[in-house]
């Protein structure tokens, strides 16, 4: 009996190639907007 059975790995996040050729003005906004849905989500939690 197994108790550990499942298969995924716990290695570093393999950042797909795409978000590799971004712009750094792009990767600040995307950056931008996942902070402030990250904060949208603290703040309706808390209210």
């Amino acid at each position: 009996m197994q108790a550990h059975a499942h298969d995924h790995h716990h290695g570093p996040v393999e950042i797909p190639p795409s978000l590799l050729r971004l712009s750094a003005l792009q990767r600040i906004a995307i950056a931008a907007l996942l902070s402030a849905l990250l904060w949208g989500a603290v703040v309706w939690a808390i209210v």
